[in-house]
């Protein structure tokens, strides 16, 4: 018989070391939410940037990912990954820390903008990488589609509470002045993690490997895993599209709609509840779908409803701006919560940080690409004109996974049936030999799919 949810949470915040990894995330969360909505109003409201510098300063937010991305994991994989995330959380609220003061004494420009924005974005891919990679050291296996449930539900929280506490420090105290909540997050994430005690093993050197080979090894075992190879397509996609709703959505806001800054605030959380329901209800609907399925299905219902962002207007046509955002962040965080969970237990644990780096390279480098896509089409064209792109662009990612083993599948399979450990490239055989071998089974397996076997 399967446990109630409620004993699952009770189980997960009854863990000292989990209870601090989740707070410490819900301080950086918090604080990144309030500067989604201050940073790209400094860049409109107070040095009047341009459509596309907006979209260069959002590009150069994620650009870390196409520029470190890959040897990023393979680096993470020779060391622990506690300090690695201290260290990220510290480089972050300095780098964003440095805004207020120069924009009291009116040097604050542009370029300063976009350096902040990739500083942060290269310690953001080490902390991401190593934050999924150090959570099953964490917690047992069983525990691990819970405690990504709970670490979605504290980033879906935080993008309800943030950008509303985000839009009216905006108001009340200048753009440039709210960001210092986020630096104040991640000092408070850093310190809450150097209190963690779990035990963390510094992997084992491989004598006579290479960056470039062990790089490849974790290219290699996602590309050679068909699930993996789809999830990372469909994803791809769906970042793509939404670096191009980034990018546009602020100069949308205040030059098409007239939208204040509070107003904005309040749409982002009003907009972000969807994704707090995502994650709560994402563990019940794997158990009454199968995990499998919900990773295709939460896009399929959902994408379609992107639709609504080019048809919004001021004043009450506001309401399809958010019902569209809502939506979609709900199919996003229960897609992200199934696969996530799926990664981590089908990657044997040397593996981890290179399978991770992979997949956000893969899924989080088109990030820069769709954000200056959607600069450009927004200077040239309008910022609706650049939402339409975004909506049509999202009708797409259902497609990688119902053209996969997935549609035909209810679970999803485990790491090598033989309990063994298979690594690099015969990993990713081995795992996708298992995978097809299941697509017959998953389809009328009844047991529950909360059952991850490894972020």
């Amino acid at each position: 018989m399967n446990e109630k949810p409620s004993s699952h949470q009770a189980r997960l915040l009854g863990h000292r070391d989990f209870r601090l990894l989740l707070t410490g995330a819900a301080a950086a969360q918090t604080g990144s939410q309030v500067t989604l909505v201050a940073l790209p109003l400094v860049a409109v409201m107070v040095l009047d940037a341009t459509p596309f510098q907006v979209g260069l300063l959002t590009a150069a937010e994620t650009a870390a990912f196409l520029l470190v991305g890959l040897p990023a994991g393979a680096w993470l994989d020779r060391m622990r990954k506690l300090p690695v995330l201290i260290r990220a959380d510290v480089v972050r609220c300095l780098a964003v820390g440095s805004i207020p003061p120069a924009a009291a004494f009116g040097v604050l420009t542009m370029p300063q903008l976009y350096v902040v924005a990739l500083v942060t974005g290269v310690a953001t891919v080490f902390f991401d990488v190593a934050h999924q990679s150090f959570l099953p050291a964490v917690l047992p296996r069983e525990q691990l589609v819970g405690g990504n449930g709970a670490l979605e539900t504290v980033r879906s929280s935080a993008q309800i509470a943030g950008p509303g506490l985000g839009g009216g420090l905006v108001q009340l105290l200048g753009a440039p002045l709210a960001i210092v909540a986020d630096a104040c997050g991640y000092l408070a994430s850093a310190l809450l993690l150097v209190r963690i005690k779990a035990e963390e093993p510094r992997p084992e050197p491989a004598p006579g490997r290479s960056l470039r080979a062990e790089v490849g090894e974790g290219v290699r075992f996602v590309l050679g895993h068909p699930l993996l190879r789809a999830i990372a397509t469909a994803t791809a996609t769906s970042n793509l599209f939404s670096a191009v709703l980034t990018a546009v959505q602020t100069v949308f806001w205040v030059r098409v709609l007239d939208l204040s800054p509070g107003a904005i605030g309040v749409l982002l959380s009003v907009s972000a509840v969807g994704g707090l329901a995502g994650a709560l209800c994402a563990g019940q609907l794997a158990r009454w779908i199968g995990q499998a399925r919900l990773i295709w299905v939460s896009t399929v219902v959902t994408a379609p409803f992107a639709l609504l962002w080019p048809l919004s207007g001021s004043g009450a046509g506001v309401v399809l701006f958010g019902l569209a955002s809502g939506v979609v962040l709900f199919g996003a965080v229960a897609y992200n919560v199934a696969q996530v969970s799926f990664r981590q237990s089908v990657c044997p644990p040397e593996l981890l940080g290179r399978m991770n780096a992979t997949m956000r390279f893969l899924v989080w480098g088109t990030l820069p690409i769709g954000a200056l896509v959607g600069g450009l089409v927004a200077d040239q064209a309008g910022p609706r004109t650049a939402l339409w792109l975004c909506a049509a662009g999202f009708l797409l990612v259902p497609l990688p996974l119902l053209l996969s083993p997935l549609r035909r599948m209810r679970e999803l399979p485990g790491p090598d049936r033989t309990g063994g450990q298979a690594s690099g490239s015969d990993a990713a055989e081995d795992v996708a030999e298992g995978a097809t071998k299941d697509v017959t089974k998953g389809a009328t397996d009844e047991e529950s799919a909360v059952s991850p076997s490894a972020p």
